[in-house]
């Protein structure tokens, strides 16, 4: 994307450095960060090492750190709010497959699998949440219910294609049915309608959310609201818990590398933690083109008799 002055537009990303594979560390660097591509492959893997080095430090001074997290139950002025989440459709549509809490959690013993971290958008947050935020602020900062929506540009880019553009990572598919003609208002097609294949664009609940499994708190969403307020100086925050009985759960409510490889944060004795986001040992600032989330829809259709 470019600017007023034709200059490339870029945001600091901190990186989550010295973990297993270096493969990860250099294909971020070279692939996504400005100037990647001419980047001293010895010089990163000399910075991975340094990294790696103390990690294994910290696995001996702070092995067992994310296991048994205790939580804490919400102020009760909080409840109403409360409510309002557990009674929003997009929760309860959500969060059904395994038992759901609220409760206040610990920010820097979350295990953390995601490696970067947007610091521009991190600024917007802050700025939103304003200083010295109150109990219900920071409560409806990180489980807003209201979903407010960042800004959508839609065209039709083919006779059967369809572009959505959208500043947010967040930005998905999020489902797809067959609907009666009933369930579609303010429509009139050039025909008498009997059904209609929707396919929906939009955003993840954006709840501030963990999985409580095996004893761990695993962010699984909000990893950029819970840096915001980390670095605000907030150490506890209202989260909303998914608690999962076994393993198999976790490919039905989890995301990203936890259900890929789980044993990197379940059975690592000091996995990766929120707090390394702020630890100099293990963090590199990398400057990223800005993108924008573009979801392209393609519609095939095919028209045939055969036999009754």
């Amino acid at each position: 994307m470019l600017g007023q002055a034709g200059a490339q537009q870029v945001d600091d990303h901190v990186f989550l450095v010295g973990r297993p594979p270096i493969e990860e560390y250099l294909g971020f660097v070279v692939s996504q960060s400005v100037g990647g591509q001419n980047a001293n492959h010895g010089m990163l893997a000399d910075e991975w090492r340094s990294a790696n080095d103390h990690i294994r430090e910290l696995e001996k001074n702070e092995a067992g750190i994310a296991n048994n997290i205790e939580t804490s139950s919400l102020d009760e002025r909080l409840n109403r709010l409360t409510a309002d989440v557990t009674a929003d459709p997009v929760f309860q549509k959500c969060f059904q497959l395994v038992p759901t809490d609220i409760a206040l959690v610990e920010l820097d013993r979350l295990v953390v699998f995601q490696k970067a971290i947007n610091l521009r958008y991190v600024d917007e947050l802050q700025k939103g949440l304003g200083k010295n935020p109150s109990a219900e602020s920071v409560f409806r900062f990180c489980l807003p219910h209201d979903h407010q929506i960042p800004p959508v540009k839609a065209m039709q880019i083919a006779q059967n294609a369809y572009a959505f553009l959208s500043p947010s990572m967040d930005f998905r598919a999020i489902g797809q049915a067959v609907l009666s003609k009933d369930q579609i208002v303010g429509y009139q097609p050039g025909g008498v309608m009997v059904g209609t294949v929707a396919i929906s664009v939009g955003y993840g609940p954006n709840y501030f959310s963990a999985i409580h499994v095996d004893g761990r708190l695993v962010l699984n969403n909000g990893s950029h609201r819970a840096y915001a307020l980390r670095d605000m100086g907030v150490t506890r925050a209202p989260c909303l818990i998914q608690t999962v009985s076994r393993r198999d759960e976790l490919s039905a409510i989890g995301a990203g590398d936890l259900v890929a490889n789980p044993e990197r944060y379940l059975d690592e004795v000091r996995p990766p933690l929120l707090k390394d986001y702020f630890d100099l040992k293990l963090r590199k600032l990398v400057k990223v083109p800005t993108k924008l989330r573009q979801i392209r829809v393609s519609i095939g259709i095919e028209q045939s008799d055969v036999p009754a």
